[in-house]
């Protein structure tokens, strides 16, 4: 089944508009997408949703396989929750549901950041915190939680692995994988109170995931210039191909692949 992947679109209208003719166009069994998909504020956020996103939906026979991004605020999330409940997209974050013969995962929370909206954010593995990063019960966030703020990333990955096999699951994260070609900044060489900056961001939990579980295939976004800086939108951890469709850039990207190759997968950039 032919899928598309994008992440991160930040609200750019006109990489919605671009997404939305590729998919008329082509009209595949499923697009994913990976998080940070909303405006920043200034903008009426429900009516963009209804507007650029759920209308264009409804028009077309494919699936939508959504997901939040830390730079999404939370309060949202029930306009993601509600669109779900009428079939309009399919919300996965925490969630599971088929593709043909693959089940399909999604995950949102990221490792601690340097900023303050703190929805999405979650301990990795441990308390420590990288730095030049804030702790996620230190910044700011747009719905309350209640005993949530210990939680790590490694412990969700292992609940959701019960969920079903993961050598035959596809799993949407916002986050990519700690120290690949998907997670690097361009802070290298940078210095915060004498210690220096780790120029990878990615999640240890994930990369441990994906080492110890062999998922069928991982998706991520987050790190909008890591292809830019390694040359590499794709990675082979073990057996697992983990594609990210974040981009620097004014273009949209988006990673094209079959669930029956993946390995031939391709990353296309469409000027906007």
């Amino acid at each position: 089944m032919e899928c598309f992947f994008v992440s991160d679109l930040h609200g750019n209208s006109a990489r919605y508009k671009a997404l939305f003719d590729l998919v008329h166009e082509r009209e595949p069994s499923a697009v994913f997408m990976g998080g940070d998909l909303l405006p920043h504020r200034g903008t009426n956020i429900p009516t963009f949703f209804e507007d650029e996103i759920l209308s264009k939906a409804r028009e077309i026979p494919t699936r939508f396989f959504m997901i939040m991004g830390n730079d999404d605020p939370r309060i949202y999330e029930s306009l993601f929750l509600e669109a779900d409940k009428k079939g309009d997209i399919e919300y996965i974050h925490d969630r599971s549901t088929w593709l043909g013969d693959r089940c399909v995962i999604g995950y949102s929370y990221v490792p601690p950041t340097p900023f303050m909206l703190k929805d999405w954010e979650r301990y990795d593995v441990s308390r420590y915190v990288d730095v030049g990063s804030t702790h996620p019960d230190q910044g700011m966030r747009s719905v309350k939680i209640e005993d949530e703020r210990f939680e790590t990333i490694e412990k969700d990955l292992e609940d959701i692995s019960q969920v079903s096999n993961p050598e035959e699951t596809i799993y949407l994260f916002h986050s990519p994988p700690y120290d690949t070609a998907l997670d690097l900044t361009g802070n290298a060489g940078m210095m915060v109170d004498h210690a220096p900056v780790d120029p990878h961001v990615g999640s240890i939990a994930i990369k441990n995931f994906i080492k110890k579980k062999k998922p069928f295939l991982t998706l991520h976004g987050h790190i909008h210039e890591s292809a830019s800086l390694t040359g590499s939108w794709k990675e082979m951890i073990g057996d697992t191909y983990a594609f990210s469709a974040a981009h620097d850039g004014p273009e949209l990207a988006v990673v094209l692949f079959d669930t029956d190759s993946v390995e031939r997968a391709n990353r296309i950039l469409i000027e906007v």
